[in-house]
């Protein structure tokens, strides 16, 4: 009987063996992630340089409902954080007949139950987690997102505008 479990622990041995020795990683090879581009997976990047955002202060039509709009102008150094707004300074509601910007939707000044609020709720106060600048560049990817009214448009067999 001992030579029996000598052996089965030597079998299970060297099944433990093989298991680690296949978990290891193949020296020589490197992952590569497409939108890496050709630098491996372990190695750091160097950031692309940032371009010109666009800055036509053109409102762009979003492509669904409650999307949040872009933000057509450069928001670059602009501070945002728990003590200061840059984009008030323009966008509040009190400002804007100055301003002529964009007033602020009233959801932002709406808690989480749909009460109205007397300043922005702080679910809605850091203004660059929804909205985004544009930068004028090219898609990464093929984008062959069609907007509700096309998708209605070409189903009934009517002409997009």
């Amino acid at each position: 009987m001992t030579a029996f479990l000598r052996r089965l622990a030597l079998f299970l041995f060297l099944c433990a063996t093989a298991a680690v020795a296949q978990q290891q990683p193949q020296t020589g090879r490197t992952f590569i992630d497409a939108a890496r581009g050709p630098t491996p997976i372990t190695e750091s990047t160097k950031p692309p340089l940032l371009g010109n955002s666009v800055n036509d202060d053109v409102r762009r039509t979003r492509n669904y409902a409650m999307q949040p709009p872009v933000i057509p102008h450069r928001v670059d150094g602009y501070q945002i954080d728990k003590n200061f707004n840059k984009c008030m300074d323009c966008h509040a509601r009190s400002k804007v007949e100055v301003s002529q910007a964009v007033p602020v939707s009233i959801t932002h000044y709406m808690d989480r139950d749909g009460r109205v609020l007397g300043q922005i709720s702080t679910r809605r106060y850091f203004c660059m987690q929804c909205h985004v600048a544009q930068e004028p560049v090219n898609p990464i990817v093929p984008n062959t997102f069609q907007d509700i009214d096309t998708v209605i448009q070409r189903s009934s067999g009517t002409k997009a505008k």
